[in-house]
């Protein structure tokens, strides 16, 4: 892996904090991600399943993790297995995890290949009342391809049909969401590797530039940091694609008196960064785009006072409406009529503010989290108003991370990234 190796003492909490909530006499179990084919003999690049990361930090294809904190025999409390190297495949791959180096990495002791797990699965499941299973119940989850998981919980409910079976993504969706201080200061360096694929392209962009070459020069200055590159698929939107929410092509030319939304940030060790910055082209805002990226600033700071501890989601979007329609109003993009006869379902706002401005971030862009839970101290966010004018081609959009604090104002994970116009005006222009 490319990242610094992380303390073991991450991943022990992490399954202290999960296993304190498990039923009596019972087990969970987390499988890695598989390596997805293209065609032929060619596979994407793996990523690790994040679950099974986030309680091992076990970076690797056909690893599982057993939980059995109730188990009758020390050994079986907690287990990995993975695949078991050999001289081949240290040839052709790269030497997998030894026993020792999984120990290392993880804090477990027992440490099974891959070939002993239904043997050893046998004798838990003899012991065992009930079982928890993986399953993905993120509220954006969309997925049609079968999942490794998937699979082993269909085996696993035809081969143990006995067995009661529980839920561990109900539990995970809130431990997750509560960064401990170990993860945040990995999210914080995501965020300064985006920082400076930043502050290399404020010095790069031009007239005549193609929105790849951009993202180009983002993935040079995260590889070359240490990230395995991307967080997200970036997204490069010069002009009027940046009306386009989710505009991934990065194809087009960029032309002078055109405006560039980028919303691009780094990975770090499987943790994600989430950064929104839109800029001129040529490295001046007209009288009317500074006009509207004042107004989305606006909006960010505002939004900066919500994102404390005791709000919540819903309340804390419902005032942002208001706000953007404050200032939609002040623009002229919106009438008093418009917002008297609003629909409540779609509010006037959202003919330019579409989207939300803000979710969990953490080991996903969107990170797990329960959309009704209270905003509480480690929780982290990202706060990205836009305003978005097809009619005047162009779209805004400004994103930073914030950490929920005790009391107080977040703390603001991209605070040393420019925001303000005249500094990015300023940085293009030296």
């Amino acid at each position: 892996m490319k990242y610094h190796k992380i303390d073991q003492n991450l991943f022990i909490k992490n399954r202290k904090k999960f296993t304190a909530q498990m039923k009596p006499n019972s087990i969970a179990i987390f499988n890695s991600n598989d390596i997805y084919p293209v065609s032929a003999d060619s596979t994407l690049p793996f990523a690790q399943h994040r679950d099974i990361f986030y309680l091992s930090g076990v970076d690797q294809e056909e690893s599982i993790l057993v939980l059995f904190p109730d188990a009758p025999f020390e050994k079986y409390k907690e287990i990995l297995f993975l695949r078991e190297t050999n001289e081949h495949i240290a040839i052709w791959e790269g030497e997998k995890l030894t026993k020792e180096v999984a120990y290392t990495t993880s804090g477990i002791k027992s440490v099974y290949w891959l070939q002993d797990f239904h043997k050893v699965l046998k004798e838990l499941m003899s012991y065992a009342d009930t079982m928890y299973i993986n399953t993905n119940e993120h509220y954006r989850a969309n997925v049609e391809t079968q999942t490794r998981e998937d699979r082993f919980i269909k085996w696993w409910k035809e081969t143990y049909p006995a067995h009661k079976v529980e839920r561990s993504n109900p539990i995970l969706q809130r431990l997750r969401s509560i960064k401990e201080p170990e993860e945040i200061l990995l999210i914080q360096q995501a965020c300064d590797i985006t920082e400076k694929g930043f502050r290399r392209i404020l010095g790069f962009v031009k007239p005549g530039v193609w929105e790849y070459e951009i993202e180009a020069e983002f993935a040079h200055e995260f590889l070359r940091n240490r990230s395995k590159g991307f967080a997200y698929t970036p997204i490069i939107a010069s002009g009027n694609n940046a009306n386009v929410l989710h505009y991934i092509e990065n194809n087009k030319e960029c032309k002078d008196g055109d405006l560039i939304l980028f919303d691009v940030a780094a990975e770090y060790a499987n943790y994600a960064s989430d950064l929104s910055r839109t800029i001129p082209v040529n490295g001046r805002y007209t009288t009317r785009q500074r006009e509207i990226y004042d107004a989305v600033l606006r909006c960010k700071k505002e939004a900066e006072k919500l994102l404390v501890s005791g709000n919540n989601w819903h309340d804390y979007h419902k005032e942002m409406g208001k706000i953007y329609t404050s200032e939609l109003l002040g623009l002229g993009l919106l009438s008093k009529a418009d917002v008297q006869n609003e629909n409540a379902d779609w509010p006037a706002y959202k003919k330019y503010m579409m989207h939300g401005t803000s979710h969990h971030m953490g080991l996903d862009t969107h990170d797990y989290g329960i959309l009704t839970d209270t905003f509480t101290e480690g929780m982290v966010f990202t706060n990205e108003p836009g305003f978005y004018i097809p009619a005047e081609g162009f779209g805004i959009r400004l994103e930073d991370d914030y950490v929920i604090q005790k009391t107080g104002l977040p703390f603001n994970l991209m605070r040393n990234i420019p925001l303000e116009a005249e500094e990015i005006e300023s940085l293009m222009n030296q």
